[in-house]
């Protein structure tokens, strides 16, 4: 509960300091600060760890991409080490470069649903959000050959009725370094595995080449600290 007070405090504080802010960078800057704040709250609420007596096992997770460059960099590293992960694509750039998302889902990596165009769900636009699950759900499948199950609402946006609706299962994460917002592998590389647990989810992005660097980093370390390298289901479901 003390957790869960502190970021309500800060994203309060960061409130204040926006309206006195005059730059529409600045601006900017703060409002994803306040975003990252209230996703904070949503994941204390909503997952709980499980502890296993077997392989210590972690998923690392990818949204926003394929990106043409630096995804292929990381499938062959991923492939280099023997691990799966989970990649939660984008429509729109899913439709750029199918063959890569072709590659993901023959190499053994799980494929989720990052909406379109990363929208976000808010009251006013949830048809237009359902729509662009519905969308890229079948521009993934048309690429696979396979049914998509999971969902990553970007900023972590989400209504239980899409549940039901559309058969699709959120996932979320449990360990977030803002690698989007960093220029250090190393340093991300490091926030990651200070924090990282068994049944962790890890959140990065594979359209940033310092994020790839990172997460090969991150794979080295915890495999050298015991740690198996699951898709998202294994963790939620086993």
């Amino acid at each position: 509960m003390k957790r869960k007070v502190n970021v309500v405090m800060a994203v309060m504080t960061i409130y204040a300091l926006l309206s006195m802010l005059q730059t529409r960078d600045s601006a900017m800057k703060v409002k994803e600060t306040i975003a990252a704040g209230r996703e904070a709250v949503y994941r204390e609420e909503n997952y709980v760890k499980t502890k296993n007596t077997g392989n210590k096992k972690i998923a690392i997770t990818f949204d926003d991409g394929p990106h043409p460059q630096y995804t292929e960099q990381l499938l062959e590293g991923l492939k280099e080490r023997g691990v799966k992960a989970t990649f939660f694509v984008t429509g729109e750039h899913a439709e750029l470069h199918p063959d890569i998302v072709a590659k993901m889902s023959e190499e053994g990596h799980l494929i989720g649903n990052h909406t379109y165009s990363h929208i976000q769900l808010s009251e006013r636009n949830r048809e237009e959000f359902k729509n662009q699950l519905i969308k890229t759900n079948e521009i993934i499948s048309g690429i696979t050959g396979k049914e998509v199950i999971y969902v990553r609402p970007p900023y972590g946006t989400w209504d239980k009725k899409f549940e039901t609706e559309l058969n699709m299962f959120p996932v979320l994460w449990t360990v977030d370094p803002l690698d989007w917002c960093s220029d250090n592998a190393a340093c991300v590389a490091e926030r990651v595995v200070s924090k990282a647990d068994e049944n962790d989810i890890i959140l990065l992005h594979d359209y940033y080449e310092t994020s790839v660097t990172a997460a090969l980093k991150i794979v080295d370390r915890l495999q050298e600290e015991g740690y198996e390298f699951v898709t998202v289901e294994e963790i939620l479901f086993d």
